[in-house]
């Protein structure tokens, strides 16, 4: 079943994070069982906070991208641009499609 996890957060770095994320992404490309698909929003009323959707096949693919070390260092040093504490919301998708 995909999974998705949800991530909202403060900042007011996220151009330097959103370097950290394109640098993760170079080195983990073609790695399998990394995330499949992700999404930023922004909350348009508290321009600072956001929200980022990140998709993986599976909660247990998941669950290890979140054990691999490089994760974890990852996570550390977006944590550092962050203000106060990030929300992980864990979610099992049930539908998923475009509406035409």
């Amino acid at each position: 079943m995909t999974f998705v996890q949800i991530i909202d957060f403060e900042t007011e770095r996220l151009d330097e994070m959103q370097q950290l994320l394109q640098e993760a992404g170079e080195r983990s490309a073609g790695k399998p069982g990394g995330p499949k698909y992700r999404m930023l929003l922004q909350d348009r009323d508290n321009p600072r906070r956001y929200l980022a959707l990140i998709e993986f096949d599976s909660y247990e693919e998941a669950m290890r991208n979140s054990d691999d070390p490089e994760t974890g260092k990852l996570a550390q040093q977006l944590g550092a641009l962050c203000i106060g504490e990030r929300v992980y919301t864990n979610c099992d998708v049930l539908e998923k499609g475009e509406i035409k």
